[in-house]
């Protein structure tokens, strides 16, 4: 299927996606920092660099976008352009080497669809300040 965007359009539109420090984000990390949770962020020295990270109780939290990581993949995979099939399909990849290598190290992975986070982030600071504290 053809781009409906010019390539300078297309190019400004991704320019505006960030990897770092997203709307969603930054909700989760106030809602943990206004429960007395302290973490460090995009923590470079595991694999990944998770968003959130409790280095002394080893849990490292991942928000994933949606379309980056491939929510609903399976259903949707026949819509998409070799191109961001093969993007999807690594980056999903991607994070199971990620979550496998942190769990040897003796870490905790939480991965959380960054949609079910808009919906219900109570419910996600709660499983986190669980695992935390627990």
């Amino acid at each position: 299927m053809a781009d409906r965007l010019t390539k300078e359009q297309r190019s400004y539109c991704m320019s505006r996606i960030r990897a770092k420090n997203t709307k969603i984000e930054m909700i989760l990390r106030k809602m943990l920092f206004s429960r007395g949770l302290r973490y460090r962020i995009h923590y470079k020295n595991l694999p990944g660099k998770p968003d959130v990270v409790f280095p002394g109780e080893k849990v490292a939290v991942f928000v994933d976008g949606d379309f980056w990581h491939g929510k609903d993949f399976e259903s949707r995979k026949k819509t998409y352009s070799d191109y961001w099939y093969n993007k999807i399909k690594t980056n999903m990849e991607r994070d199971v080497k990620v979550d496998t290598e942190l769990q040897e190290m003796g870490w905790e992975a939480i991965r959380i669809w960054g949609s079910a986070l808009k919906k219900d982030p109570e419910k996600f600071c709660d499983k986190i300040e669980g695992m935390v504290k627990g």
